[in-house]
């Protein structure tokens, strides 16, 4: 069974409690016990692949009407971008439908979402990178989107250079972008860009991201993640001519 499949079916083998919790139990049609869903949560692998899928659904739904209304490109992007099987659309579209009827409430989720992953930044990054790919697939970022995605940052803990790091892998920032990628200064040393672009590729590397949680079916944005910041590294060592 896919990822999708499993999040249609309902969050098994552990209880999870918050506003998470609760559409999953609004949409089965049976509420959970309270006491035992704040004891519990996510401890498996396989169960934080649920929650981080629940996690794109809403906040995919509710960035997407940041901007007032969802675009079908907003909705193809969504489809195509997390390679959702034709026979799971339906139920992933319910979902989706009750997360998007509008941009607001998205705080709770983004806390809970950030609560879970405290200790898998990098997770939470390649949630980002999602939200981004469905931000721009009408080719406009609208500042309410922006907006929505700087918030959602922040929620998660990452500092104002951490989103613009995050947010040149994206969009591009000028000619510095190769630094911002890397989250790094233009005066930066040869030894620091070096740590720093090491560091990075540990922290995002697919195989590692999947055992913190990010399912297989979302691997093209892990592999997209490397290439980037591959593509910056020999940016910087072809300008300074290091190897």
């Amino acid at each position: 069974m896919s990822i999708w499949g499993k999040v249609i079916g309902g969050v098994t083998g552990f209880a999870l409690g918050g506003p998470l919790g609760a559409l999953v139990g609004a949409m089965a049609g049976h509420a959970l016990d309270k006491s035992r869903a704040e004891r519990a949560g996510p401890s498996r692998t396989a169960d934080k692949q649920v929650v981080f899928t629940l996690a794109v659904i809403v906040l995919s739904a509710k960035m997407a009407k940041a901007d007032g209304k969802v675009t079908r490109d907003e909705v193809d992007a969504f489809k195509h971008i997390f390679n959702i099987p034709a026979h799971e659309m339906a139920g992933i579209g319910e979902i989706f439908n009750e997360a998007r009827k509008d941009s607001k409430g998205f705080e709770p989720y983004a806390e809970q979402i950030g609560a879970l992953f405290a200790h898998d930044r990098a997770v939470l990054e390649e949630l980002l990178g999602g939200l981004f790919h469905i931000a721009m697939a009408d080719g406009v970022m609208h500042p309410n989107e922006l907006e929505f995605l700087q918030n959602v940052a922040a929620i998660f803990g990452f500092s104002g250079r951490d989103f613009e790091r995050i947010r040149t892998g994206f969009m591009g920032g000028g000619e510095n972008d190769a630094y911002e990628i890397l989250g790094l200064k233009r005066d930066a040393s040869d030894a620091e860009v070096k740590k720093t672009y090491r560091k990075l590729i540990l922290e995002n590397h697919p195989d590692k991201l999947m055992a913190q949680g990010l399912p297989q079916e979302f691997i093209d944005l892990a592999n997209e993640k490397m290439s980037a910041i591959n593509a910056a590294y020999d940016t910087i060592k072809k300008q300074r001519k290091f190897n």
